[in-house]
């Protein structure tokens, strides 16, 4: 598999208390990577660290099939970045900061820029800082779109949104990934969001990794069972246990992580009935995991 980005035992640590620590990431080429964790979790840190705005401790950090931060300026000029805060000028005019954006970037595409420009509905003349969140919103997602990147990274990029100016980014930005074929990163905490558009999903908690896979293989490994007359201790269990929890006398309920149905033989031959296994939605995945990996940490 081509990765687009990949780290190796990634170590960053600000200060006391929070640290990202032994990250290993592996976005690969062309996919919809969703970046998802709680505010906290370390998701804007790695990002910086990953495009060289951060200096990491230790590790290795491998983007467009170049060294990071060392080749900063080589990637930078593939890669559209939409940072979890805006980073243009307010003083600017729309059209100013476009042209700014343009005189760095020899892939601009003007065209393409207008057209956004038009269907995002932004007014040519209006300085920057007079936008409103949602118009501020788009304007940064036009400016990364027009660049014609190989990569797309976006740090939150529809937080705080209303639905309606969400749909339009979201809109244009598969637009754009299925006519370029780009790779995208894109760090949120809408659950659903990234549900409906991306293809690989990963979790981070407390800077640290917890899950890394395909989207359908995430929601249709997690399950929540129910058992009875499970055994005290187990033993050669095909998937992986998060958790446990009683019910009804000799129930259980148990999270289970990288279920398929083949492993129901499991139940009988370790003297246990399997009565239900009950689907998650992406939400309830995370929201699991989450706890399970709190409980065990």
């Amino acid at each position: 598999m081509s990765l687009a980005i990949e780290t190796r035992d990634l170590r960053y640590r600000p200060g006391n208390g929070f640290q990202i620590s032994n990250l290993s990431m592996h976005v690969p080429r062309g996919a919809l990577y969703g970046f998802l964790g709680p505010n906290g979790a370390g998701k804007t840190t790695t990002i910086r660290l990953l495009l060289g705005l951060l200096p990491a401790q230790a590790g290795r950090i491998t983007v467009l099939g170049q060294t990071m931060p060392a080749e900063h300026v080589a990637v930078m000029s593939r890669t559209g970045y939409v940072p979890e805060r805006p980073h243009v000028y307010p003083t600017l005019t729309v059209d100013e900061a476009l042209r700014l954006h343009a005189a760095y970037h020899d892939r601009w595409d003007g065209a393409w820029a207008a057209e956004l420009l038009r269907q995002f509905g932004l007014v040519g003349d209006r300085k920057v800082g007079a936008l409103s969140k949602g118009e501020t919103g788009k304007l940064m997602m036009l400016l990364a779109l027009a660049q014609q990147p190989e990569l797309l990274v976006l740090d939150e990029p529809t937080d705080g949104l209303d639905p309606v100016v969400r749909r339009d980014v979201l809109e244009a930005l598969l637009e754009y990934v299925s006519t370029h074929q780009a790779t995208v990163l894109i760090s949120s905490h809408l659950v659903h969001e990234l549900e409906r558009i991306c293809d690989w999903i990963a979790v981070m908690d407390r800077g640290a990794m917890i899950a890394e896979l395909p989207m359908q293989e995430f929601k249709a490994g997690i399950k929540r069972l129910s058992v009875y007359n499970a055994p005290d201790q187990l033993t050669d269990v095909p998937f992986t246990v998060l958790r446990r929890t009683s019910f009804n006398g000799s129930g259980e309920q148990w999270l289970v992580r990288g279920w398929t149905d083949d492993m129901r033989d499991f139940f009988p031959a370790a003297g246990s009935t399997l009565r239900e296994v009950i689907d998650l939605d992406l939400e309830d995945g995370f929201v699991e995991l989450l706890r399970s990996f709190r409980e065990v940490k």
